[in-house]
């Protein structure tokens, strides 16, 4: 296969010289002991080629391994006990979901009762800790800073505790690299593991690295978790401007004029002439006029999000069937489930040869673009950091792009908040899937303020924050590569 990017200069510049390297090959030995073990199977598929590859660099490395988990390894590592919940619709126990420990500012799947059968605290996880999925989509990894410290996760998430706490980081580090992470995911033998229990740990091999060098990559980490928290105080800070200057009670305190008052379900009336061809009654809830009516008592103006003072366009890619190539041979792609994460997991990697006319007129992003889940978990809201600059996100990710730099951050802020959620979330359509398009975003009321400054100042929070996800991904990948050139391939 040869090198799009190359292709691509090729195509550019036909009279230059190109050299292109061939791929490698992937390889290992097997031996006779471990194909009757697997029932005399002999497809490479069997045997992960990638896992006993990264076993045997390590295992050549310049550094003594040890075992990350078990008696005389470098963690220990537990996970909750299994319990029956009990949803309430609000109360002081916010649970999450293992998945968003990748999300940058996670959001709860729920709220517990109280009088669930089970010890709430044991659920929290704490500074310092190393966070991983452990069944289902497996060997995802995060770091507990500010942001998580005393969150209370489902039972089916691994805690790591590192024996010295200043280890935390190079952990972290090692397991997210590329290396680590295919070690972590196969057993010696390069059998996947479907699940991860704490006494898996103890088969996985570490490179024991100096102190000073440990020190130095998880410094690194600590610095970009550090910066992850500052971003989401400032999204905080911002939101907060927002909701006192147009005076907002909380979501469940709005005044809605309901047909019947204490009825068993929620009632209401709609005019033929508001009925705007939607006859979904999720369309048409109480608590939408509400906030548009507050939002046109307390604000200048509220507009639209078509409106040119506050965008330039709103778009939805067309739908494509997608040629995807190995990484190195195309560019980054990924979809709504990553949105919230600074560095988007599961990515694929789109052909440039055959999509470069696509991804330059409707799929590649920019800086301070903002994108919206369209479909499924519809109203994801995200302002695309620099560091994604020309990566390309899914045709089912709605595109705003902001009139300009001024009105950026304003305009995220305002449909990241509970507010805009709720206008967002009540165009969705569809029985099964639940869907929205751009005519819709097109059209969501948006106030703008009476005092002018404070506005800007909630657009320069919100650049700020983003700024320091940008600048939190560049310390991270800064840890990892030094992990690899210093640790893991280091002779």
């Amino acid at each position: 296969m040869v090198n799009d990017n190359l292709a691509y200069q090729i195509t550019a510049n036909p009279d230059s010289e190109v050299v292109i390297d061939e791929a490698p090959i992937k390889w290992c030995t097997v031996s006779l002991s471990e194909v009757i073990e697997r029932g005399k199977r002999l497809e490479a598929s069997v045997y992960d080629v990638e896992a006993k590859q990264a076993r045997e660099v390590i295992a050549n490395g310049k550094y003594p391994l040890t075992a990350l988990g078990g008696a005389d390894g470098m963690t220990t590592s537990y996970t909750g006990a299994r319990f029956k919940r009990i949803w309430v619709e609000k109360s002081d126990y916010p649970i999450y979901q293992p998945s968003s420990i990748m999300d940058i500012k996670p959001s709860p799947d729920g709220y517990i009762s109280a009088l669930t059968d089970t010890n709430i605290d044991a659920l929290r996880v704490t500074k310092g800790q190393v966070l991983m999925t452990c069944s289902g989509t497996i060997g995802k990894v995060s770091f507990v800073s500010n942001t998580m410290d005393n969150m209370i996760f489902s039972h089916d998430l691994l805690r790591i505790n590192c024996n010295r706490p200043g280890d935390a980081g190079y952990v972290y580090a090692y397991l997210k690299s590329r290396v680590g992470n295919k070690i972590l995911l196969t057993n010696s033998y390069g059998a996947v593991i479907t699940h991860i229990e704490p006494e898996h740990l103890a088969t996985v091999p570490i490179p024991d690295a100096p102190d000073a060098l440990k020190l130095k990559i998880g410094n690194l980490i600590t610095r970009s978790y550090n910066l992850r928290d500052e971003s989401n105080a400032l999204i905080d800070q911002a939101t907060k401007l927002l909701i006192e200057e147009l005076r907002l009670p909380a979501i469940e305190d709005f005044e809605v004029d309901c047909f019947k008052k204490n009825a068993p379900v929620e009632t209401f009336n709609v005019k033929l002439s508001e009925m705007d061809y939607r006859l979904e009654a999720s369309y048409h809830v109480p608590i939408v006029d509400a906030i548009v009516k507050h939002l046109e008592k307390y604000a200048a103006e509220v507009t639209i999000v078509g409106d040119k003072r506050i965008s330039k366009s709103v778009f939805l890619p067309g739908r494509f069937k997608r040629v995807y190539v190995d990484e190195g041979y195309g560019r980054v792609f990924f979809g709504g489930k990553q949105l919230f994460e600074l560095d988007p997991t599961n990515t694929k990697y789109l052909s440039i040869s055959k999509h470069d006319k696509r991804m330059k007129e409707e799929l590649e992003l920019k800086e301070n673009l903002i994108l919206i889940t369209r479909s499924g978990t519809i109203g994801k809201t995200v302002l695309v950091p620099k560091h994604w600059e020309n990566w390309v996100a899914s045709e089912d990710v709605l595109r705003i792009a902001p009139t300009n730099e001024e009105m950026a951050g304003y305009l995220y802020i305002y449909l990241l908040s509970d507010y805009g959620a709720k206008l967002i979330e009540r165009c969705a359509y569809g029985s099964v899937i639940s869907h929205i398009d751009d005519t819709h975003i097109y059209n969501l009321p948006v106030p703008l303020l009476k005092n002018s400054e404070i506005q800007q100042k909630i657009n320069t929070l919100a650049l700020e924050a983003n700024q320091k996800r940008y600048e939190a991904y560049k310390l991270e990948q800064n840890a990892l590569e030094i992990m690899d050139k210093e640790v893991i391939y280091a002779k």
